[in-house]
């Protein structure tokens, strides 16, 4: 049973010990001050983010998925993340996935009981199908979530790649995976709620660990988002803002090159960058994996971006 009293997300933060009898503005700038550190943990993670993006990449490179698993607001911004990849990077719904103790209804309202239930995560994982090709992360501030540690468990049984993205050092210790990111943000201002800075910090590396895996993956060409899903009038009018600005198409150009690539901003880049039709652009992207800039290069197509032309 886990040791909770000494756990480090339990314990009093002696900053706000008298946040009640503050002002308003008081007890803002308290709150403040200790979310100027959450960073700073993030920060001294670095090298074991960098782990589980290279341990990311290598899995969805060979076809193999991304599963987050989590209790309550871990579970929740699991969830958050995997939702953002497919309009972002045109990443297929099922390459980034976010489970959570309880199922759909908890995304919404707590689940009584559901996170203490080791095997919950290995019976949503077996659902999915889970092999070896696949990476589990699991998401706990606390460390000890049994529906996480659970999960991790039949992860590494099953021959994935792990790693436990916690706020617990010493917990952490005790949990097997292969990559421990450890944002060691301190006390929480109410004690125990990590929906706060344990919160803030998870969320900061969940952004890292996609946005690195798809960076590495082809699906930006320098910062721009080449791969997005234009579904609606914002990330259409992004669209052919990036193409415009990529091959010096006029709007009009950039718009009736998109409409001849159907939409999708990779295939139109090459295809105006390299002068090619959709065929043959397709089967360039195919023979680079997507990557566009190994494929310009290939032809001896323009693979500078805006800001190196100027």
């Amino acid at each position: 049973m886990a040791d909770w009293a000494n756990l480090l997300t339990e314990q009093q933060n002696p900053s706000s010990e008298r946040i009640d009898e503050v002002s308003t503005l008081e007890m803002l700038s308290i709150i403040n001050h200790e979310d100027a550190g959450i960073a700073v943990a993030v920060g001294r993670a670095l090298p074991a983010v960098a782990q589980a993006v290279d341990m990311v990449v290598e899995a969805l490179g060979g076809g193999g998925r991304l599963f987050y698993i989590g209790a309550g607001t871990s579970g929740r911004l699991g969830i958050l993340d995997a939702s953002e990849c497919p309009p972002t990077f045109r990443a297929d719904p099922e390459m980034v996935q976010g489970l959570i103790a309880g199922g759909t209804s908890a995304v919404f309202q707590a689940v009584e009981g559901a996170e203490d239930d080791p095997d919950g995560a290995v019976d949503d994982l077996a659902t999915r199908g889970l092999s070896a090709v696949d990476v589990v992360i699991g998401i706990a501030a606390s460390g000890v979530t049994p529906y996480v540690v659970g999960g991790l468990s039949c992860a590494r049984r099953t021959g994935c790649g792990t790693a436990l993205l916690t706020c617990s050092p010493s917990a952490a210790e005790a949990v097997g995976a292969d990559v421990k990111i450890v944002a060691e943000v301190g006390p929480e201002v109410i004690t125990g709620s990590t929906r706060m800075k344990a919160g803030t910090a998870t969320k900061m590396i969940l952004n890292m660990i996609t946005t690195g895996a798809m960076v590495r993956l082809g699906k930006t060409y320098g910062n721009l988002m080449i791969d997005l899903q234009p579904t609606n009038a914002k990330l259409r009018d992004r669209s052919r803002r990036i193409l415009s600005a990529l091959t010096s198409l006029s709007a009009e150009g950039a718009s009736a090159l998109l409409d001849t690539a159907d939409g999708e901003l990779k295939l139109a880049l090459v295809m105006g960058k390299c002068h090619l039709d959709a065929r043959e652009s397709l089967r360039l992207l195919s023979q680079y994996d997507g990557r566009v800039k190994a494929a310009l290069q290939a032809v001896g197509g323009d693979s500078s971006s805006p800001s190196q032309e100027k």
